[in-house]
């Protein structure tokens, strides 16, 4: 997952909106969003080849996301955990969204780079591990936007996004979620002038400053929506495409949230 919007507790009848798109090299092995056979109550894809999801919900109103933090001069940590993992772990598990993002500080500087969000009826936090100030926060209601950076950084891409999905009025969701689809589309790069430097080439810091990537290798293989109403009608939706940017098959998962486990601490 490379860069997603969320607007928390912002609209009255769409407490939870998150709109992103998942960058990945094609070559990659994965499954589409879906049920999983062993766990329906959760629906997201699948890292086929390092297990765990990038975005995916609980029937009971828990959802999670994670982004890699770019960062080439600092190296990889080749024994690290899958940073997919975890958000399968928080949503096949019991603890609530507060009590997991503190389990995942404690062990954090085990991961290579990565940007957390885990959300559920009572809240949502963030936990960047290359995060200067080391610690996970409550999100309040508002409109937030993650790609390969904090929380809220003002790059280009993350930017156009915000600006296109705060305009978007929320009403005619219920309808259609074709524009914010639309939205996740934008292949448009940033200038020069206003590339982030994350130590990669000028070349590829150009492919990967647009919300929508398309390159033979390496690009948007998904968008997904995440929309939860107040009245507990929710849906994930999410089209796949192929190298070429084309969209190649849409799956929508409507669901009715469903009361939380009282075990959840």
């Amino acid at each position: 997952m490379c860069i997603a919007y969320l607007a928390l507790g912002v609209h009255r009848d769409w407490p939870v909106l998150i709109a992103a798109n998942r960058d990945e090299f094609h070559a990659r092995p994965t499954r589409a969003a879906a049920p999983w056979p062993q766990q329906p109550e959760i629906i997201a894809g699948c890292d086929i080849r390092a297990g765990g999801t990038w975005l995916g919900v609980r029937r009971d109103g828990r959802y999670a996301l994670v982004t890699n933090y770019r960062d080439p001069g600092a190296g990889l940590l080749p024994a690290a955990p899958s940073r997919g993992a975890l958000v399968s772990d928080f949503l096949t598990g019991d603890l609530s969204a507060g009590a997991y993002i503190r389990q995942v500080h404690a062990s954090a500087a085990a991961y290579n780079g990565f940007n957390l969000i885990v959300g559920d009826t009572a809240g949502a936090y963030y936990l960047g591990n290359r995060d200067p100030a080391g610690q996970a926060h409550a999100l309040g209601a508002g409109r937030y936007v993650l790609s390969n950076h904090l929380l809220d950084t003002p790059w280009p891409k993350s930017q156009r996004l915000r600006a296109a999905l705060d305009a978007l009025d929320p009403n005619g969701l219920e309808l259609s979620l074709a524009p914010v689809f639309e939205i996740l589309r934008d292949g448009t790069p940033a200038e020069d002038h206003a590339l982030p430097r994350t130590g990669i080439p000028l070349e590829r810091e150009r492919l990967l400053s647009s919300p929508f990537i398309v390159s033979p290798d390496y690009g948007t293989r998904c968008s997904t929506v995440v929309a939860m109403r107040a009245d507990g009608h929710c849906i994930l939706s999410e089209t796949s495409y192929d190298p070429q940017g084309t969209a190649i098959e849409r799956h929508d998962w409507p669901y009715r949230r469903t009361a939380q486990d009282s075990n959840h601490r």
